[in-house]
């Protein structure tokens, strides 16, 4: 049985993560920073005769990052899978030559910084042979143009995507591979009810990087199990 341990997985893309990978019967950990938003994501889990684990951890904090990892080392179990998944978009974010600071401050802070400080606090768990994939945003792509949507969100993830590179290299003599995906427009509550894309398909890409893609795929960016440029 192997382990994946999904960030920001009490609903959204990460829940459907989590729900797909514990029907393929993974040994599942949910993670995110409420302690009754995991609980309450266990039950509906529960409720379709599937199993997880809570760990809680908010990805902001390195602090709770720490804490989360020593929890885990606890058990002395590996860590087949991470999925950096728990991410956010700031209200206000419309103008990066004069929007406010904290915006793009927080912003980067959970979905570029987080997931480096999580991969490297859960490291030492991740055996040879293990995945990291990060979830993205083709809104983080040098490739297109800039959109005009949640400038400092899509700087975000264009340096998570930077990341992404930068710990694939360094981790293939490990044997351990690390990818990005983007998703798509995905109906959730930070893509809102008008996306064109259902939790289900949003999904599909890191589920399918987390059991099914050859393991020796790494530092690639994916869109509907395909590479995109980055």
């Amino acid at each position: 049985m192997k382990t994946i341990l999904i960030t920001g997985s009490n609903r959204g893309i990460g829940y459907e993560i989590a729900r797909q990978c514990a029907a393929k019967n993974f040994r599942v950990f949910i993670s995110g920073r409420n302690k009754e938003k995991l609980e309450e994501a266990l039950q509906k889990l529960q409720q379709e005769k599937l199993d997880a684990e809570i760990l809680l951890m908010d990805t902001s904090d390195p602090i709770s990052i720490s804490k989360a990892a020593a929890q885990f080392g606890s058990m002395n179990i590996q860590l087949d899978i991470l999925v950096n998944n728990a991410g956010i978009g700031v209200r206000g974010d419309q103008i990066l030559s004069s929007g406010r600071e904290e915006i793009f401050t927080q912003t980067l802070i959970t979905n570029a910084y987080g997931p480096l400080r999580v991969t490297k606090d859960f490291l030492p768990f991740i055996p040879s042979g293990g995945r990291v994939i990060m979830i993205s945003s083709g809104g983080g792509s040098m490739t297109d143009e800039p959109g005009g949507w949640w400038p400092a969100y899509c700087t975000s993830k264009t340096l998570l995507n930077s990341i992404t590179r930068h710990l694939a290299y360094e981790l293939e003599e490990k044997n351990i591979s690390v990818n990005a995906v983007c998703p798509g427009w995905v109906r959730t509550d930070m893509g809102g009810s008008g996306a064109t894309r259902s939790v289900l398909k949003g999904a599909e890409t890191p589920v399918w990087l987390a059991s099914d893609a050859p393991q020796k795929i790494t530092g690639k960016f994916f869109r509907d199990k395909k590479e995109i440029p980055w």
